[in-house]
């Protein structure tokens, strides 16, 4: 019969394994009464600490702050808690407590941040969007005429060489910069299969490129 996740391991191996800090705090979260509600709380502001900082490192990409970056720091440590409590009798201390604990809280900040894009179009293809890409990337100002020339043909190619999956996937993560694990998430997919589509678009968009005498190893996508 499987063990309860909410209870600890009572196996006499496990304490030997842990140290000092995260037998502490598997002790306490998986205790009762006013010890365990205090380390619930002492867990949730790491946990908030953390978020805000993934949060402000990701907020570039997020085009919010204020009020509401933070309100996806308090969403994501608050789900990030109730996961951790609810597992903490399946930590086996492989790592310190607290690494086990930020694996779920940079979880959640990638699955909130995830939602965040999706309130967007799913693909934009509007000129002021490309035309970022030569800041993004830090191309050469002195080339400009010849990036701005490249970028207008990768477009072109991006709307008639790719499928409408292979789009929807280059634009995301090259156009728009969204994270690979939030476009896994919102797409039901897994690593694998976005770098394969990924691979396929970039593979279409090199031939098309060469047929009108781009090399494949200059391409803005290239240079990430």
């Amino acid at each position: 019969m499987p063990a309860d996740p909410t209870t600890l391991d009572d196996s006499p191996e496990l304490p030997s394994r842990l140290d000092p800090e995260s037998a502490e705090w598997v002790r306490a979260l998986g205790g009762s009464g006013a010890e365990r509600e205090a380390a619930v709380v002492r867990l949730h502001e790491l946990l908030l600490r953390v978020a805000r900082r993934e949060v402000r490192r990701r907020s570039g990409l997020l085009r919010v702050d204020g009020p509401e970056l933070d309100d996806l720091a308090h969403q994501a440590a608050a789900d990030a808690l109730l996961a951790i409590t609810g597992k903490i009798g399946q930590f086996r201390g492989e790592s310190r407590f607290s690494t086990w604990a930020y694996k779920f809280v940079i979880f959640e900040v990638s699955s909130k941040i995830g939602r965040h894009f999706w309130r967007r179009p799913q693909v934009s293809l509007e000129a002021e969007e490309w035309e970022r890409l030569p800041d993004r990337f830090g191309l050469d100002p002195s080339r400009e005429s010849e990036w701005r020339e490249l970028i207008t043909a990768l477009r072109r190619a991006v709307e008639t060489e790719l499928t409408e999956r292979q789009r929807q996937v280059f634009v995301e993560m090259v156009l728009n910069g969204v994270p690979l694990d939030a476009l896994v998430a919102r797409l039901g997919s897994n690593r694998n299969a976005i770098y394969k589509i990924m691979f396929d678009a970039r593979r279409k968009l090199r031939t098309a490129l060469a047929a009108h005498g781009y090399p494949h190893d200059n391409t803005p996508e290239q240079q990430r």
